[in-house]
């Protein structure tokens, strides 16, 4: 059937958290590098591990040790829990936000947005970022690695608009991987990349982000403008 891409009339901006919020991935290095040693395992390539943030844990330990077997990386995998959270209970951890981020999500909220989050944070994780920024009740809807499938599928897009009851016409994804800009093609929704992230620029475009903020400033535009672009074509299913 073909669906009005005014439907409820309802705005949907929903953003990755880690290298497109705030700056997670010296805790995730750390904390993997905990986890492979811990296991006898060689240190895992900093640059290695930015480029599974966002992923199902599962999924990112693959593709970390495609050499391990299915009980070695599940010890990674218990490892990295383990070690995220005495990293996090130490007061060592620190996720800074990006510079305007704040500024970003008051000028949309202002536009009429509803704000969400899809991450491939567990839940508790997620509100401990969120509340250590002053930033929980600003989202109305939260989706992560506890939801159900991660990454690029769509299931948490899925479920994030159906709490909102937002048309996929009316919702755009930002983040700064290629697993964001798939998982909004899965889903039928517009996405934008961030430059700031851990995936490159040419990556984003080329997974199908419409387009690239360079900074957290030039955001809400390029948001107002893709949404322009969508509002007229109808969303098929």
């Amino acid at each position: 059937m073909t669906q009005s891409t005014l439907g409820s009339g309802i705005r949907l901006a929903v953003f990755d958290c880690d290298g497109t919020l705030v700056d997670g991935q010296h805790g995730i290095i750390e904390a993997m590098t905990e986890a492979f040693r811990a296991e006898r395992m060689g240190d895992p390539e900093p640059a290695s591990v930015r480029r599974i943030v966002g992923l199902p844990l599962a999924e990112a330990i693959v593709r970390l040790a495609p050499r391990a077997d299915d009980r070695g990386r599940a010890a990674i995998g218990r490892q990295y829990r383990d070690a995220f959270k005495r990293l996090r209970q130490s007061g060592r951890h620190h996720e800074p936000l990006f510079p305007g981020a704040v500024a970003a999500l008051d000028r949309l909220t202002e536009a009429g947005f509803q704000l969400g989050i899809a991450t491939g944070k567990s839940r508790q994780g997620l509100q401990a970022t969120l509340e250590s920024h002053g930033l929980l009740r600003r989202f109305a809807t939260l989706k992560t690695s506890d939801d159900g499938p991660g990454k690029p599928s769509p299931h948490m897009l899925f479920y994030a608009m159906a709490d909102i009851g937002a048309d996929p016409a009316a919702t755009v994804m930002i983040g700064d991987t290629v697993f964001d800009m798939e998982m909004a093609q899965s889903a039928r929704v517009a996405s934008i990349g961030v430059a700031w992230g851990y995936h490159e620029s040419a990556e984003l475009a080329a997974a199908g982000a419409a387009a690239v903020a360079q900074n957290f400033g030039e955001l809400p535009r390029l948001v107002e403008e893709t949404m322009g672009r969508t509002s007229c074509v109808p969303v098929r299913f």
